[in-house]
């Protein structure tokens, strides 16, 4: 694999993408009606995706995405330093807080929130 890109499909890319952006603290390196990205290394990046956009090209085969909103659907586990800043952070920014920062059984102290479209982020450091 050269690259990996992981797409959020949201409902407002305009809201997603200045939240990601503050959360994140990085500029997307692509901001184009119908997709966002942000390099998060060299090899990965984020996207996001509107919701009605992809049910153009899934629906009918699959359920349309803007169904299924605020309901989660998958969560990004994003290892950092200073993992508590980023939670707080995202809270500041409208985030839900799922589950306070502790240390979990798998080795790693993680905290997790809920995006604005119910998306899971955790935050996590060894």
């Amino acid at each position: 694999m050269l690259e990996i890109e992981f797409i959020l499909y949201v409902s407002d890319q305009g809201k997603s993408t200045e939240f990601y952006k503050k959360l994140l603290q990085l500029n997307p390196c692509l901001n184009v009606p119908g997709m966002t990205e942000f390099k998060i290394n060299e090899f990965t990046k984020l996207g996001l995706m509107p919701e009605k956009g992809i049910s153009k090209i899934i629906s009918p085969i699959m359920p349309n995405p803007e169904e299924g909103n605020g309901i989660p659907r998958c969560e990004l586990y994003l290892k950092v330093q200073n993992s508590i800043e980023y939670l707080n952070r995202g809270i500041e920014l409208g985030a839900k807080i799922i589950s306070k920062s502790k240390d979990r059984d798998w080795g790693d102290t993680v905290g997790y929130i809920a995006d604005i479209d119910g998306h899971i982020i955790a935050f996590a450091e060894k």
